[in-house]
């Protein structure tokens, strides 16, 4: 059975940076399309970035040119590089399993001054 789990979060002053990590726990991760969602107070969760298999990206409109998403197949690792970030960032991030529809449990971002 697949479990994810998020790290990375925190508080951190607008214009800062965060690099949000997600482990893979189960078998042929390479071959699965990840993605990253979030979720602010009082609000829907919203997809941020996707990578493929083929490690072919997508952004949504908030976020595309601050951040980035990667993954690292030998480590099962898939990663959101934060860069400019904005109050408006402040949310609950998840990593999700496209595939096998499996969340994680979420890490907070706060960006406050």
């Amino acid at each position: 059975q697949v479990q994810l789990v998020e790290s990375g979060g925190g508080l951190v002053q607008p214009g800062g940076s965060l690099r949000l990590s997600c482990v893979f726990s189960g078998t042929f991760f390479s071959i699965y399309a990840m993605a990253w969602y979030r979720q602010a107070p009082g609000e829907q969760r919203e997809l941020v970035a996707s990578i493929s298999s083929a490690s072919i990206t997508a952004y949504s409109s908030a976020v595309k040119g601050r951040f980035i998403i990667s993954r690292d197949n030998p480590k099962n690792m898939v990663y959101l590089q934060m860069n400019s970030l904005e109050p408006e960032d402040t949310a609950v991030y998840y990593c999700y399993s496209i595939y096998h529809d499996v969340w994680g449990q979420g890490t907070r971002v706060t960006v406050s001054s």
